[in-house]
């Protein structure tokens, strides 16, 4: 598999698969929970609240581990593991565009003053579990 197919499979899995794991450091242990993913190339974005355990944590250490993709169908799904470098962004423009309704269980609007994206620059993305085939590292 070259560069340009392993970079088209990872953009398919991130184009379908919206809700992945993203782990952070907390009290120098990880700390995962499912998040909801948005992308632009390979730089993913994620809604959060401002006063949350996780801003805490990306303060402390930006460092993020996401896996993202996997379907559940057995042996042979295949995934994305995603490990990058997070900061908030402010981007009104950002926020509007990934905006949808199922947030407002947590946020008024875009507009909400607690509502941040965190955005999380790749520092290494592997494709996984193709058939049992080995990891594909994509070149950054």
């Amino acid at each position: 598999m070259n560069q340009t197919e392993i970079r088209n499979s990872i953009e398919k899995i991130l184009d379908e698969s919206h809700t992945g794991i993203l782990a952070t450091v907390k009290n120098n242990k990880p700390h995962s929970r499912y998040m909801t993913f948005f992308h632009r190339d390979n730089i993913l974005y994620t809604p959060t609240d401002k006063n949350t355990d996780k801003t805490e944590e990306i303060d402390a250490n930006p460092y993020t581990h996401i896996l993202i993709g996997y379907e559940g169908e057995g042996f042979g799904d295949e995934y994305i593991e995603y490990q990058g470098k997070a900061a908030f962004n402010e981007s009104e423009e950002l926020k509007k565009e990934f905006w949808n309704d199922d947030m407002k269980l947590y946020f008024d609007g875009p507009e909400d003053p607690d509502y941040t994206l965190l955005e999380i620059r790749p520092t290494g993305i592997r494709l996984m579990n193709k058939k049992g085939e080995p990891p594909k590292e994509l070149e950054l």
